[in-house]
């Protein structure tokens, strides 16, 4: 751990203070101060000024940002007609499919929040790149799009507001959940909290795993299979449709997020020890374990096409390619992914008419790829 008293430490870090300046951009303006160095700039710690856009050093991050605003929707603008006549009708859809599709939006309506709220008050203040915070400002817009999205669902079929949006206090199998990742969270909101130690830049870490990797990047693909499985069979296809947009959104959320954690490992190779590197596969397997029950809650019977072996199935799989996208070595054996259609949900381009409902088309999809 650095020690903050000793002189020669002193010379070679910023002060306590100045990290605290340089994170929120909001301190006094060095007067006469030297103009920014592409080498100064860093995901974590930096001296740099972060008021200062440019000169770009993740330029990576730009352009995540720049398909971000090309990629702008409302959900307002897909129809849901179709969906509230299947809805109102007594056979449209089974109690099995209804159950799904009410928990289902009962997580989504508080996670895009918890989402948002740990860009906002946690991860925005500690991220010390210009053009990653330029990312992140994008990122909380389209959250706060993504929660938009479950207001209009609740309010176009009906649904009691309040059993929807306190499912995430209420359901165990949602509590869980969202009590893991805050657990996690929790000490970037303590106002005397400071990156600049081993200790607190893997705290840090954390919670950017927790978030980026586990809830936007596990969690929210079983929700995403579920709803867009109805979709496949002409049910529900506005809100399915939304989904499709909701989950393009999200797979550049979870790409920019993993970027930033194997940047800041590389900036910093002595956080990522050993000992982290298997608690980080143990969060992952616990993630994998909670997202397993929420599963069998949502779907205790299943329905055509999709049960809850299958989601675990495909949580194992998720994760198994979470690890190897952070450089870790696999949580669960080798399987098949059972959903392969999913690839092809992301592939707007491609399906145009995906669920036969009125196109909306991103301004440059076609500009984007995704792994």
């Amino acid at each position: 751990m650095l020690n903050w008293a000793d002189t020669n430490a002193s010379a070679r870090q910023p002060a306590a203070t100045d990290v605290e300046r340089d994170s929120t951009g909001l301190g006094e303006i060095e007067r006469g101060g030297a103009r920014v160095s592409v080498d100064d700039k860093r995901m974590i710690n930096a001296r740099a000024d972060v008021n200062q856009l440019l000169p770009l050093k993740y330029r990576w991050a730009w352009e995540k940002y720049l398909s971000g605003c090309n990629n702008h929707w409302m959900p307002t603008e897909v129809s849901m007609q179709a969906d509230i006549a299947l809805w109102k009708s007594k056979g449209g859809l089974t109690d099995d499919e209804r159950r799904m599709l009410k928990r289902n939006l009962g997580f989504f309506a508080a996670s895009e929040s918890l989402v948002a709220n740990n860009i906002v008050l946690a991860i925005y203040r500690h991220l010390t790149n210009p053009e990653c915070r330029q990312y992140l400002l994008r990122q909380a817009f389209e959250e706060a799009i993504h929660t938009h999205t479950f207001q209009y669902i609740v309010e176009s079929l009906g649904l009691d507001e309040g059993e929807l949006f306190n499912m995430y206090r209420e359901v165990p199998s949602i509590t869980d959940k969202a009590a893991w990742a805050l657990r996690h969270t929790q000490n970037l909101d303590d106002s005397d909290f400071r990156t600049g130690t081993p200790e607190a830049d893997q705290a840090f870490l954390r919670d950017l795993v927790a978030f980026y990797v586990i809830f936007e990047g596990m969690w929210f693909y079983t929700g995403f299979a579920q709803i867009l499985s109805l979709g496949r069979r002409n049910k529900m296809v506005g809100i399915a449709e939304q989904y499709q947009y909701i989950l393009r959104d999200e797979s550049i959320h979870l790409n920019f997020g993993i970027d930033v954690i194997n940047q800041i490992k590389i900036e910093n190779p002595h956080l990522w020890t050993q000992a982290f590197q298997a608690e980080v596969r143990g969060m992952i397997t616990e993630a994998a374990e909670l997202e397993a029950a929420y599963g069998r809650d949502t779907m205790p019977r299943g329905f055509l096409g999709l049960n809850a072996a299958l989601c675990e199935q495909y949580m194992h799989f998720i994760a198994n390619r979470r690890c190897a996208q952070l450089g870790l070595q696999p949580v669960f054996a080798d399987g098949e992914n059972p959903f392969p259609w999913m690839s092809e949900a992301m592939d707007l381009k491609k399906e145009k008419n995906f669920f036969e409902t009125r196109v909306i088309e991103y301004q440059s999809g076609g500009a984007l790829s995704w792994d």
